[in-house]
C-alpha cells in the first residue's frame, strides 16, 4: 500500500505545481496546457485515493 500512497502524494504535488505554473504563466496557451495537466493529475490522485480507501477499510 505504500506504493499507492507514494503515487497519491506525487500526483497531489504535481497538481499543485501545475496549478502554480498556470497561475504564473503569461502565455494563455501555456496557462491552458498546465491547467489541463493539473486536472489530469487531480483525476489520477482521485483514482489513487479510491484504490487506497477500500484497502484501508479492510
Amino acid at each position: 500500500m505504500t506504493e499507492l500512497q507514494d503515487r497519491l502524494e506525487r500526483f497531489e504535488t504535481l497538481t499543485a505545481e501545475c496549478e502554480l505554473i498556470a497561475k504564473l504563466a503569461t502565455d494563455s496557451a501555456k496557462r491552458e496546457f498546465y491547467l489541463k495537466l493539473a486536472e489530469r493529475y487531480y483525476e489520477l490522485a482521485a483514482d489513487a485515493r479510491r484504490a487506497i480507501s477500500p484497502k484501508a477499510a479492510a
